[in-house]
């Protein structure tokens, strides 16, 4: 799931929200934001059964996807646009 809040300067903070067990291990957000590096945006286990991570991002499109343990890149269907390239959302 995402959130996002609106921030001066045109930027908006996105929030990436998994379950806190779905997938099991590790979870990163990777994408053209971070340079697709791995473990730069990892979800962290939140109260309430999620893990999240927030991003500020600038206005426009921005592709991503997400790196679960033993390399299984998945999507998130509540993004705005999802392809055979990933997720897509846009500010």
């Amino acid at each position: 799931m995402l959130r996002r809040t609106p921030l001066f300067g045109g930027k908006t903070r996105v929030t990436f929200t998994l379950p806190a067990d779905e997938p099991a291990g590790p979870v990163s957000v990777v994408g053209d934001f971070n340079g697709w590096e791995p473990g730069t945006h990892e979800l962290l286990r939140r109260r309430g059964g999620v893990r999240t991570v927030s991003v500020v991002l600038p206005p426009g499109a921005h592709r991503f996807r997400y790196l679960a343990t033993g390399g299984r890149w998945f999507d998130d269907e509540t993004a705005d646009d999802v392809d055979d390239r990933g997720s897509v959302v846009r500010l």
